[in-house]
């Protein structure tokens, strides 16, 4: 007899449900992120609580459905690249404190990967700070040539620019780069710089 295939645990998928009171159920487990959509799909329609799917491996949110209407000024989606999976999920909590609620991915490979499979229309895209200029600028110009009037917000060491950003802001200062995350969210698809903004 031959030896069972191997799954590879970045392929497993959790897809979720989530109860009013926040409290997080496991519907089922799927192997391929184009099932988990699929399965996704077909939990969001069996229920009006938000409904998520989850790499098994990771544990990040890498799709969400039937997800609630945020207030006014929190409006619109994001996308995190993190380039470690403890500071993405650090900022990912950060961000879900003042009531934004990021997809968060870690590296450029897989931040591709999602969004190629992936029908969300996302109006704020945050790249890490730990990783070579050069990698976070190609995954800038990648998001640029797929979503028209999405903004970029580069989170930078200190004295750290991107060029290719719409705002540049201190990862080591949070109350900066969470006023850029309102004011990129407020601008939605009307271009504008600010004070630490793209030149």
């Amino acid at each position: 007899m031959g030896t069972p295939a191997v799954q590879d645990p970045q392929s497993i998928f959790d897809i979720f449900e989530v109860l009013p009171t926040g409290v997080r159920v496991r519907c089922e487990s799927v192997a391929g992120l184009e099932t988990a959509h699929r399965a996704l799909e077909l939990q969001a329609k069996r229920t009006r609580n938000e409904c998520l799917a989850v790499c098994a491996a990771t544990q990040q949110v890498v799709a969400q459905r039937n997800t609630p209407t945020p207030a006014p000024h929190h409006r619109g989606r994001m996308f995190q690249v993190a380039y470690t999976r403890a500071l993405g999920f650090r900022r990912a909590e950060e961000l879900l404190r003042h009531g934004f609620r990021p997809v968060t991915v870690v590296g450029n490979e897989q931040a591709q990967r999602v969004l190629s499979e992936s029908s969300e229309h996302y109006l704020l895209f945050i790249l890490g700070h730990n990783a070579l200029a050069a990698t976070r600028e190609e995954m800038a110009k990648w998001i640029r040539s797929r979503y028209a009037g999405a903004r970029i917000l580069a989170l930078n060491r200190p004295h750290e620019r991107l060029a290719s950003a719409d705002f540049n802001a201190p990862v080591t200062q949070p109350h900066i780069w969470m006023e850029q995350v309102r004011r990129a969210l407020a601008q939605g698809d009307d271009p504008g710089d600010g004070a630490t903004g793209r030149r």
